[in-house]
């Protein structure tokens, strides 16, 4: 009998265990960009000790088993043509857009990855605190179609680690998208923003009245 009450005491706590331990999820939220920068944390940015080896990219992808790193599947998911793929993850053919310049573009050679909030800018604003294993994920990050975005090498090379105070696309109907997905990474990590930055960002926002930005929070 003892045995019996037991065993069912174990069902139960199996059963029960799952639901408690899971990290609950944060729900995407979407306001207005004037919103969104008001809900950036202000601070003053650091870059004491900075390497961009310290983000650990590019990994193996969302998908370990196709052969792919995460530059070729952001390649692939954002083709407007979908690319060949051939041995060892091999891009052929293909169009893309890079909306920062407006430029079509037929070869993957052609285009970066550009982290949405540079690697450099991540770790000013907060990143420098984080473990190892946290900077890659920001990295690698394909939870969100904003983090990582391809486009003209010209165009990502021309940003280099500027924030939006130092530079915006070249193409002036990008604006308002680009300040809402910069604005849209700094929260989904909960990265702080300093205050030349917050006055450029609210004078774009300002200027955007139309603008929302979606963001989901990463635990």
């Amino acid at each position: 009998m003892l045995n019996s009450v037991w065993r069912g005491l174990a069902a139960a706590l199996l059963t029960v265990l799952p639901l408690t331990a899971a990290t609950p999820a944060h729900a995407a939220e979407t306001v207005p960009l004037s919103e969104a920068v008001s809900r950036l944390p202000v601070t003053v940015e650091s870059r004491d000790g900075y390497t961009r080896d310290a983000f650990r990219h590019w990994n193996s992808g969302d998908d370990p088993t196709d052969g792919c790193n995460t530059r070729n599947e952001v390649l692939i998911d954002e083709a407007v043509e979908p690319p060949t793929v051939g041995l060892r993850c091999s891009l052929s053919g293909g169009l893309w857009f890079s909306y920062y310049d407006q430029v079509w573009v037929t070869s993957a050679s052609g285009l970066d990855i550009d982290h949405m909030v540079p690697l450099a800018e991540a770790w000013d604003s907060g990143a420098s605190t984080w473990t190892a294993a946290r900077r890659e994920a920001y990295a690698n990050d394909q939870g969100a179609a904003t983090s990582l975005v391809a486009v003209t090498a010209r165009s990502n090379r021309s940003k280099a680690d500027q924030d939006p105070a130092q530079w915006l696309p070249p193409a002036a109907e990008a604006h308002c998208r680009y300040v809402a997905e910069w604005v849209g990474t700094k929260l989904r990590w909960s990265l702080a923003a300093d205050e030349a930055e917050v006055a450029a960002l609210a004078e774009a926002a300002a200027a955007c009245p139309d603008q929302y930005v979606t963001y989901e929070l990463v635990s």
